[in-house]
């Protein structure tokens, strides 16, 4: 019998999620088969793209919920506890539970290697995407929100038949798996259209939308495709957006998440849901860790970009929301990603940076950040904790301390900040 800590330790041992990544879904359909297919007793809505995926998946439940449905979340990564990926209700599920499908999961695949039916053990997402549709199957859920893990064609979540498919906004990141043009990573979240299955597609760059056309005739599925002609009025907190007869108040912060709510309220309006409960779901929708005041006097604000268009929309909503402010930054991030053009982007918004280290083995050394803050101020810390002490101490009331670079980071930081 496997504890919770047991159960969260063996799945990081099964390497890290991105890098130890396996394209293919010959694996995770032989576990679904040998557990009784439990995907296919639910009804999804299948979520793709580069950035806003979570928030617009988060948005969709929210509303799904408020018209009454039972309703699953599936996200990735976590920030804090691997449970929160797998949501019933808006609640992540209890660890006696994620042990539960852990172990039949597990068991499964065990049975599978030894029989020579499989020629390796699910990888991390592929055993968690499982235990999901077992949950899910158990507790008697209505309606899935299924966020993609990365890209879309051979993700392990690629294996539903759903009601509707949502292309979010489309842009650079994972390269080294999905190709390192927008028409190649397109082709690659576009793999999740299916056959009469309606899509929706947010407002997307000429050369994504080509080849999203291009699949949806293709397979032969209806593409619904976003054009952000909406009225809004943004706060520093949030905005109120009217969309073909919509009042829709989106409380998660940033002008990225307007084309976010149209996605999902064009997605809620296919799949027939009541106004008052799109309204309702929207407006009580939560995102944690992405652009979220978590302290005051001074602000904290946590965020997770970690890819280019993430930081050129916490580089918006900074210059636009905190002009005139004294701003810090406290920044750490993975020896994968490439700092220079997010450096370009970010730090020069920073009168003082804080160069810190998430806690995991692949993350940089803080100290070779140092050359890419220009001509801001910046220092080290040797892990979070103490980079929020050191930004604390120097900050006066009235400044501002954004906390960005990987949501490893910001999970770190919202543990912290959440036991104060």
């Amino acid at each position: 019998m496997h504890t919770y800590p047991d159960s969260v330790r063996f799945l990081y041992s099964l390497g890290n999620e991105i890098k130890a990544v396996k394209f293919g879904l010959e694996t995770i359909r032989a576990v679904l088969e040998a557990l009784g297919n439990p995907h296919e007793a639910l009804r999804f809505v299948h979520v793709a793209g580069t950035n806003g995926k979570g928030s617009t998946c988060a948005m969709i439940e929210s509303a799904l919920r408020a018209a009454g449905y039972r309703t699953g979340l599936y996200t990735s990564p976590h920030l804090v506890e691997p449970t929160e990926r797998i949501r019933i209700q808006g609640v992540p599920v209890s660890r006696d539970e994620f042990v539960a499908a852990f172990e039949a999961v597990h068991d499964a695949a065990e049975r599978l290697f030894s029989a020579g039916s499989i020629e390796h053990h699910p990888t991390y997402f592929e055993t968690v995407t499982a235990m999901g549709f077992l949950l899910f199957r158990e507790r008697g859920v209505e309606r899935v929100v299924l966020e993609v893990g990365l890209g879309g064609r051979l993700d392990a979540t690629n294996v539903v038949k759903p009601d509707l498919c949502i292309i979010t906004p489309i842009d650079y990141d994972h390269e080294a798996w999905l190709g390192n043009t927008i028409e190649a990573i397109a082709f690659e979240k576009a793999g999740i259209l299916k056959p009469g299955v309606p899509a929706v597609s947010a407002y997307q760059r000429l050369e994504a939308e080509a080849v999203l056309r291009r699949r949806s005739e293709d397979v032969g599925c209806p593409l619904l495709l976003s054009e952000s002609d909406a009225e809004f009025e943004a706060t520093p907190r949030g905005s109120t957006i009217r969309w073909e007869g919509l009042t829709l108040r989106c409380p998660l912060a940033g002008l990225h998440q307007i084309e976010n709510t149209i996605t999902a309220a064009r997605a809620l309006r296919e799949l027939g849901v009541p106004r008052e409960a799109i309204e309702k779901g929207i407006a009580e929708a939560r995102w944690p860790g992405r652009l979220e005041y978590v302290a005051q006097s001074p602000d904290i604000i946590l965020d997770g970009a970690h890819n280019p268009a993430g930081v050129r929309a916490l580089a918006d909503y900074i210059s636009r929301f905190h002009k005139g402010r004294k701003v810090w930054l406290i920044y750490g991030t993975m020896r994968d990603k490439s700092v220079g053009e997010i450096a370009d982007t970010l730090f020069p918004l920073a009168q003082e940076i804080i160069f810190t280290a998430p806690a995991s083995a692949r993350s940089l050394d803080p100290a070779s950040l140092l050359p890419f803050a220009g001509q801001s101020h910046a220092s080290t810390a040797p892990h979070v904790k103490a980079a929020l002490s050191m930004a604390r101490a120097g900050a006066a009331p009235e400044d501002v301390i954004f906390l960005s670079g990987s949501l490893f980071l910001v999970g770190e930081a919202r543990a912290l900040l959440m036991r104060e």
